[in-house]
């Protein structure tokens, strides 16, 4: 257990910072769930219409620190590639 009170404080900041990046790690993965269940319906227009929506939600996660630019940069062009599949098919 942490003996300092600057420790004690730490431990405060990271409970709270953990719970705050939770819940925006879970809310990425609620938009790229609905993009995820749009695609798997086939239609293309509700796809799109919820990539858009996640894409600014998952570049703040970016911006927070919470997810790797990289890493959102993969997943938005590999959601887009089977967006645009869509009508291929």
């Amino acid at each position: 257990m942490a003996n300092t009170a600057s420790a004690r404080k730490r431990i405060r900041q990271t409970e709270r910072r953990t719970a705050r990046n939770k819940a925006r790690k879970s809310r990425v993965r609620n938009f790229v769930k609905k993009v995820e269940t749009a695609i798997a319906g086939g239609d293309k227009a509700a796809a799109a219409e919820a990539l858009r929506a996640a894409q600014p939600e998952m570049q703040r996660a970016v911006g927070k620190g919470v997810m790797h630019r990289n890493t959102v940069a993969r997943r938005l062009s590999r959601l887009s590639a089977r967006i645009n599949a869509l009508s291929v098919g």
